[in-house]
């Protein structure tokens, strides 16, 4: 059965500071603003927008799930993000393979604690 709907479309994340985490998110991740409005702003993931918003109660007001985000060379990205001052939980490293793909990863952490993964899928030796 095929389900009715197509692909995702928007993630939310919620932050007491907006301003703070859109300038994070712009320039020290690189994503791409779309738009700001009333409070709220877009950014380009690919073909999905990610909503950085003040939680409209306090039922939305705890960290979000993990994001990831796919890179072409973990360690390009790693260099980019440790010169706009990411704080770094880790460094990368291989996470596991699929068959003959091998997965990298590390993971950073925005203004508010929310924890971003960033992954390379790359052939295995």
């Amino acid at each position: 059965m095929t389900a009715p709907f197509g692909a995702l479309a928007q993630v939310a994340v919620t932050f007491r500071d907006v301003p703070a985490a859109v300038a994070w998110y712009r320039d020290v991740l690189g994503l791409p603003l779309m738009f700001e409005t009333n409070g709220m702003a877009f950014f380009a993931m690919g073909d999905v927008r990610l909503m950085v918003t003040a939680p409209s109660d306090s039922e939305f007001d705890h960290p979000a799930s993990v994001l990831y985000f796919k890179v072409p060379d973990i360690e390009a990205a790693y260099a980019a993000l440790a010169s706009r001052g990411a704080a770094f939980e880790d460094k990368p490293h291989l996470v596991g393979k699929m068959g003959s793909t091998e997965i990298w990863m590390f993971f950073v952490r925005d203004p508010e604690r929310h924890l971003i993964g960033i992954t390379e899928e790359r052939a295995g030796a």
